[in-house]
C-alpha cells in the first residue's frame, strides 16, 4: 500500500504547485482545502475539507495519512493556538510526520511579528514527537510587486536592510523534494533567494521591468503606523505589516542559503528573472 501525503493549502499558490509537482509518482495524495470545490483534478488524489479552526475536521481529513504538507493558516490572531490544535489533531489520528512550512527567524521574540506564531507552531511538532522537516522561508519575491502603491511607491521602515527573497515556486520544488524521501528527519532548512536586496534595489528593478517609476521611501515607525490607519485593520494585523519592514532593517530577512539548490538540484530565482517570467 503506497503512502498517502496530505497537502494543506492544496488549493493556494504553494500547496496546488506541490500537489502537481508530486501528483502521479507515486504516493496517493490527500487534498485539503476550505473549499475542496476550488481543487485542480489530480492523478491518484482525493480532496478532503478542513477548516484549522476545527480540529475535528482536521483529524477527519488527516485520517490513513502518513506524511503531512502542513502549509500554515492565513495570519490571525489566534494562528499559534489554532495551529498548535492541529497538529495535535494530526497526531491523534498517527500521522508520523509533518513537513511544515515556517518563516526565517523563527522565534519567541521575532522581530517579525508573525514569525513567532511559526515558532510556537515548531514547537508544537517538537512536543509531538513525530519526524519533522521544517521549510523556513523567506520574504516571497511574488509579494514584492504588490507593496507598490497605486504611485510605484514602496513605503515603510526597512532603511537601507537587505531582504533575501524567494520565489513561492521555489519553496513548493523545496517542498516537494522534501515529501519525496525521508533523508531530512530532523533538519530545518532557511528557503531563499539567491542573494539579498534592498527595497531600493527591488524599486529600481520594478522600475526597468515596467517601464514606469517606482521607488522606495523609507519611513519612521510612528509614519508607518500613520500611514496604515487608513485601513482600519486590527492591532495585530498593523503590527504584522509594520513588522515585515523593521525585521528588514534590523537584519533578519538578510542571510541568503544555498537551499534551493541542495534540495531541488537547480539555482535559485533571482528577483529580476522571476520578474522577467511574468507574462508582459
Amino acid at each position: 500500500m503506497s503512502e498517502t501525503i496530505a497537502i494543506s493549502g492544496a488549493s493556494g499558490h504553494i500547496g496546488g504547485h506541490v500537489a502537481k509537482l508530486l501528483a502521479g509518482t507515486g504516493p496517493h495524495l490527500r487534498l485539503l482545502s476550505r473549499n475542496p470545490d476550488h481543487l485542480v483534478v489530480l492523478p491518484d488524489s482525493t480532496p478532503a475539507r478542513v477548516d484549522f479552526a476545527d480540529p475535528n475536521s482536521v483529524a477527519d481529513a488527516l485520517k490513513g495519512v502518513q506524511t503531512f504538507f502542513f502549509v500554515s493558516a492565513t495570519e490571525s490572531e489566534h494562528r499559534a493556538r489554532e495551529q498548535e490544535a492541529v497538529v495535535a489533531a494530526a497526531k491523534s489520528v498517527g500521522v508520523q510526520r509533518i513537513v511544515y512550512l515556517s518563516f526565517v527567524g523563527a522565534a519567541p521574540d521575532a522581530t517579525f511579528t508573525f514569525a513567532r506564531d511559526h515558532y510556537y507552531t515548531e514547537q508544537a511538532i517538537r512536543a509531538a514527537d513525530v519526524d519533522f522537516t521544517f521549510l523556513r522561508d523567506n520574504q516571497y519575491q511574488d509579494v514584492i510587486p504588490h507593496l507598490a502603491d497605486g504611485d510605484g511607491v514602496i513605503a515603510g521602515p526597512a532603511a537601507d536592510g537587505l531582504v533575501a527573497a524567494v520565489t513561492r515556486t521555489d519553496v513548493a520544488d523545496c517542498a516537494a523534494a522534501v515529501l519525496r524521501t525521508t533523508d531530512y528527519s530532523g533538519e530545518t532548512f532557511d528557503v531563499t533567494g539567491p542573494r539579498a536586496f534592498t527595497l531600493e534595489t527591488a524599486a529600481f528593478e520594478l522600475t526597468q521591468f515596467f517601464g514606469r517609476p517606482f521607488r522606495y521611501e523609507n519611513q519612521t515607525v510612528d509614519e508607518a503606523y500613520a500611514t496604515r490607519a487608513k485601513y482600519n485593520a486590527p492591532k495585530w494585523e498593523v503590527d504584522g505589516w509594520v513588522s515585515t519592514y523593521t525585521a528588514i532593517a534590523n537584519g533578519e530577512m538578510a542571510q541568503a542559503t544555498d537551499t534551493v539548490t541542495r534540495l531541488t538540484g537547480h539555482l535559485a530565482t533571482s528577483f529580476r528573472e522571476y520578474l522577467a517570467s511574468l507574462p508582459a
